[in-house]
């Protein structure tokens, strides 16, 4: 890593007055769907998905905690994959509209994967952007940069393969290998 990367990623880990990153609990899942709903961007999965994400993924996934209550303002959800245990798909991220324009989701990305480096090794992060999705397309070419990382780009799922109406393609963003 070079003293640059260094810099950049001292900054992304430093976090905004009142504001603070933490594991996700059950009782956030709520918070969890309100803020991928109102985000107008992402896939709304069932309220009932979001519950069990914060339970059983919390190790690979973080909340922006806001303010004396520790309301959740954003989160980035994400899991090791199976079939390649180094390798860390990141699902969901999302900042509610009020805490926009902080760099939170940057944030949330160096965070969970500085995490997931130290306890699982984690080489690579893989993400899917539909075509068009320019801030999660900024979001992780900058964060690849940052790692000093080449990203691979494919069509892992066609518009055709989903069954229930219309969806654009989900592209296959793979940043690796990654310098922590």
């Amino acid at each position: 890593m070079t003293a640059a990367q260094a810099d950049l990623q001292a900054e992304f880990l430093e976090m905004p007055e009142g504001l603070r990153i933490d594991r996700p609990e059950v009782a956030d899942g709520a918070a969890l769907w309100r803020i991928a709903k109102d985000s107008g961007t992402l896939d709304l999965n069932s309220s009932y998905s979001y519950l069990l994400w914060c339970r059983d993924f919390a190790g690979t996934s973080a909340v922006v905690r806001a303010g004396s209550d520790g309301r959740p303002v954003g989160f980035l959800t994400a899991y090791l994959r199976p079939d390649r245990p180094h390798t860390l798909l990141v699902w969901q991220v999302a900042v509610d509209s009020a805490h926009r324009g902080q760099g939170l989701a940057a944030r949330l990305l160096d965070s969970v994967t500085a995490r997931t480096v130290k306890e699982h090794a984690v080489t690579t992060v893989e993400t899917t952007i539909t075509p068009g999705n320019t801030a999660s397309e900024r979001l992780f070419t900058t964060y690849a940069r940052r790692h000093g990382a080449a990203v691979e780009r494919e069509v892992l799922f066609d518009a055709r393969q989903f069954p229930d109406g219309p969806h654009d393609p989900e592209v296959l963003y793979r940043i690796g290998p990654l310098a922590f």
